[in-house]
C-alpha cells in the first residue's frame, strides 16, 4: 500500500488527471442519490394528504387511468352534503367524518390582491381529519358557523404576507370574488410541496361555499378512523352504504373512489422509480469512463516501470506479487478517487438544497457502498494491466532498461 501510495506521489499530474475521472462519476452517483433519498423522505412525510388511518371518497380516482376511464368517471353522480350526513348516522367505524370542496379566486384586502388562491369549503371537522390544520392564532371553523353559513374564513401564511405584510388579519375583512369574509383563523406556515405552495388558500364553512358557489357542487368526503383495521371496516361500511343509497346491483362496480395516503405514495413511488434508476444509469457512465481512464493510467504505468518489474522478479517476486501489487495500486487510486467523489457529491447535493430548497439526505449505506464500488472500479480495471505486468519476461524486462 506504502508503495502504491509512493508510486502515485511520484506522478501528481497524471495521478490527478486519473482521479478526475473517478471523482466526478462518484460525485454524480453521490450528489443524485442524496438528492433522491432526500425527496422520497420528503415526499413520503408531506405527501401524506390524510392520516394512516385517513381516507377520502371522490367522485373521481386519481390515480392513473386511461381518458375512456376519466370520460367514464365523468358519468358519475357527483357526491352531496346528503351523502356525508348520512355516512355520519349509519357508518358505525367511522369515528369522524366530514366534506370539502374547493375553487380558486382572487382574494383582495385594500389595494393587495392575491390571485388563484384555492378557497376551501370545509366542515367544522375537517382540520382534525387527515393532514390535521394547526393554527398559528384565531380558532378554528365551529359547528355553528357551518350551521349558519356564516362568512368567516381562515387564511394561509401567503395571503397572510401579500394582502396583510405590516397588519394583524384577525378581525379583518377580506374579499374572495364577490364575497367579503372575516378573517376569524391564520394557519400554521407548511411550505413547499414539490415547488408548490400549501399556504395559498382561505376556508370557510362548507355550507357557506355550497351556497355562495352552488349547492350542487360536487364534494369530496373524508373519514378518520382510530386503526388500520378499523379503517377497512370503515371503507367496507361506506361502500355498503353508498351502493345501497345508490341503487347499484351486484355486478355494477363502484361509481366513487376511496383515496389514501399510501395510494399517493404508491403512485409517486410508479411515476420515479424508472426515472431515478435511468438517472443512476446514466451517473454510472461516467464512473465506467473514470475506470477506463484508470486502465489506460495503469498500462503506460506498467510500460514505464517494466525495468523495476524485472528486477522484483529476479530478486524473487512471484508473478502473484507483481500482480497483487498493480491491483493495490489501480484499488488504491480509485478509492482516494471516490473518497474526494464522497465528499464533494455531498457538498454538491447540499448547495442545489439551499439553492433550490429541494431536500437531501445522507443515507450511511450509500458512503459505503460508493468505496466499495471505487474500489471495485480501480481492482476491475486494473487487472488487465496487473495482468499483463505479472506475465512480462524477467530477462526482457531486465533488457529494457539497456
Amino acid at each position: 500500500m506504502s508503495m502504491a501510495i509512493s508510486s502515485l506521489w511520484a506522478n501528481k499530474l497524471r495521478t490527478f488527471l486519473t482521479l478526475l475521472g473517478i471523482i466526478i462519476g462518484v460525485l454524480t452517483i453521490i450528489a443524485v442519490i442524496s438528492i433522491i433519498q432526500g425527496l422520497n423522505n420528503y415526499v413520503y412525510t408531506k405527501m401524506a394528504f390524510f392520516g394512516a388511518n385517513d381516507f377520502s371518497v371522490s367522485k373521481f380516482s386519481f390515480f392513473g387511468g386511461s381518458l375512456s376511464d376519466f370520460k367514464e368517471q365523468l358519468k358519475r353522480k357527483d357526491l352531496r352534503l346528503a351523502d356525508m350526513q348520512l355516512l355520519r348516522r349509519r357508518c358505525k367505524n367511522c369515528e369522524l367524518i366530514g366534506a370539502s370542496a374547493s375553487t380558486n379566486r382572487t382574494v383582495k384586502f385594500g389595494s393587495n390582491s392575491l390571485k388563484r388562491v384555492s378557497i376551501k369549503g370545509t366542515t367544522y371537522l375537517d382540520h382534525m381529519i387527515g393532514n390535521v390544520e394547526e393554527l398559528e392564532s384565531g380558532r378554528q371553523i365551529l359547528k355553528e358557523d357551518e350551521d349558519h353559513s356564516r362568512l368567516i374564513c381562515i387564511i394561509g401564511a401567503d395571503v397572510v404576507e401579500e394582502l396583510f405584510p405590516y397588519l394583524n388579519p384577525l378581525g379583518k375583512r377580506i374579499k374572495a370574488g364577490r364575497h367579503n369574509f372575516q378573517v376569524v383563523g391564520i394557519g400554521e406556515k407548511k411550505g413547499k410541496l414539490l415547488g408548490m405552495s400549501q399556504d395559498n388558500y382561505v376556508r370557510i364553512p362548507i355550507t357557506t361555499f355550497l351556497k355562495i358557489y352552488g349547492s350542487r357542487i360536487n364534494i369530496t368526503i373524508n373519514v378518520h378512523t382510530n386503526s388500520q383495521e378499523q379503517m377497512a371496516l370503515a371503507q367496507e361500511e361506506v361502500r355498503t352504504i353508498l351502493r345501497s343509497k345508490r341503487h347499484l346491483t351486484f355486478e355494477e362496480p363502484d361509481d366513487f373512489s376511496f383515496q389514501t395516503s399510501d395510494q399517493f405514495i404508491q403512485l409517486y413511488k410508479s411515476i420515479t422509480t424508472g426515472i431515478y434508476f435511468a438517472m443512476i444509469a446514466i451517473s454510472s457512465l461516467a464512473l465506467i469512463v473514470g475506470g477506463i481512464v484508470v486502465m489506460n493510467i495503469m498500462l503506460v504505468s506498467v510500460t514505464e516501470r517494466t525495468n523495476e518489474i524485472g528486477v522484483r522478479m529476479a530478486v524473487g517476486a512471484r508473478r502473484s506479487d507483481i500482480l497483487f501489487q498493480f491491483l493495490i495500486e489501480s484499488a488504491t487510486l480509485s478509492t482516494i478517487g471516490g473518497l474526494i467523489g464522497i465528499l464533494l457529491g455531498f457538498s454538491l447535493a447540499g448547495i442545489v438544497s439551499a439553492v433550490t430548497s429541494m431536500p437531501s439526505s445522507v443515507d450511511p449505506a450509500s458512503i459505503a457502498i460508493a468505496i466499495f464500488v471505487s474500489a471495485s472500479i480501480g481492482i476491475f480495471f486494473g487487472l488487465y494491466p496487473a495482468n499483463k505486468a505479472a506475465k512480462l519476461d524477467p530477462i526482457e524486462s531486465l533488457r529494457s532498461s539497456v
